[in-house]
């Protein structure tokens, strides 16, 4: 078995001490070590294939290097890698590493898992959730450096991370409006889920500022229903020019409903989606309104590692722009 190579190698390889080397290596070396020799360790490192010791670090540094993650079904749902791996890249570019644990929607696991990430030393929380959540952080995760990604403190105590939702619903209604539509339905989600409220309220201010009343159903959040209650809006008398819907599923719903009739989109009609699902919505060319999965695991992590220094996190929410994909579901009215 080969020798591991050690610190004592590095240094010999690159003609400097080996406290220069630990402190080119742990980003200790400005001002304290020439540039020339700062270059000279890290290509001696990469030579012979040195890897720090992480644990002996931990050890001199009183910090592991770690943050612990807490999800609900984020592991296993369809959204979660975006926001995941937004933090994980971020993370390491500091040279941290995430430590994930999925509770697959067993929030009585919670506990049992804030346990074991602080068993081991993690440096600070983070509670992930795939859909916008409500979630008054135990006393014991409070305690710790931490933060909510795609999860709100209704005491407004922790921060979260969440994406505008008010304004993405804005936005979707505003797809519709800026091309010319006055006839709007909109098909909602259901109302036990927080997005769909704050979606709702910014639906009501885009329609309220354009001067118009728009209809809004609650539909869902699955393709079948898109379809049924797509149907019955498409079909009848007062059938809309635009149709603004709870997700992307919904609307590919509504898609197939159009289709089952015999209408054009967006010759005839004109639908705009929501999540903007990699799966759905490029593929049928639907014009929607993105979550910033990955851009919120960024900003989740920034923060978090902010706080371990100097800066506090101000509590309440934190909120990321939604980005809007224009396709080819959405034109200017032809009645």
């Amino acid at each position: 078995m080969a020798r591991k190579v050690t610190s004592q190698d590095v240094a010999r390889e690159a003609g400097v001490s080996r406290s220069a080397v630990s402190m080119v290596l742990n980003g200790r070396a400005e001002g304290a070590i020439s540039a020339v020799n700062q270059k000279a360790v890290r290509e001696a490192a990469e030579r012979l294939g040195y890897r720090p010791n992480r644990i002996a670090q931990s050890l001199r540094d009183q910090t592991s290097h770690t943050i612990g993650v807490i999800s609900d079904s984020i592991v296993t749902g369809a959204f979660g890698g975006p926001m995941l791996a937004g933090a994980s890249v971020r993370a390491a570019e500091s040279d941290y590493v995430l430590l994930v644990m999925g509770s697959d929607g067993r929030t009585d696991r919670n506990a049992e898992f804030i346990d074991a990430l602080l068993a081991r030393q993690v440096d600070g929380l983070i509670y992930a959730a795939e859909g916008m959540t409500a979630w008054a952080p135990p006393r014991i995760f409070r305690r710790e450096p931490h933060i909510l990604l795609n999860a709100f403190d209704p005491s407004g105590g922790s921060t979260g991370v969440v994406c505008d939702e008010v304004e993405g619903g804005y936005r979707a209604t505003c797809l519709l409006l800026d091309a010319g539509h006055r006839d709007i339905v909109a098909l909602t989600g259901t109302p036990d889920v927080e997005a769909t409220g704050r979606r709702s309220a910014g639906h009501q201010r885009a329609l309220a500022e354009a001067g118009i009343r728009g209809r809004e159903l609650v539909c869902g959040w699955e393709i079948d229903r898109g379809l049924d209650l797509g149907t019955r809006v498409l079909e009848a008398e007062d059938r809309p020019t635009g149709v603004v819907c709870a997700n992307d599923r919904v609307a590919a719903g509504v898609l197939l409903a159009a289709a089952r009739l015999g209408l054009r989109v967006p010759e005839d009609v004109s639908v705009v989606g929501y999540d903007d699902d990699p799966n759905v919505a490029p593929q049928l060319g639907l014009s929607t309104v993105g979550i910033p999965h990955r851009e919120m695991g960024v900003r989740a992590v920034d923060l978090l590692l902010g706080s371990l220094g100097e800066a506090s996190l101000p509590g309440g929410e934190v909120v990321v722009p939604t980005p809007v994909m224009r396709r080819g579901s959405v034109a200017p009215p032809s009645r």
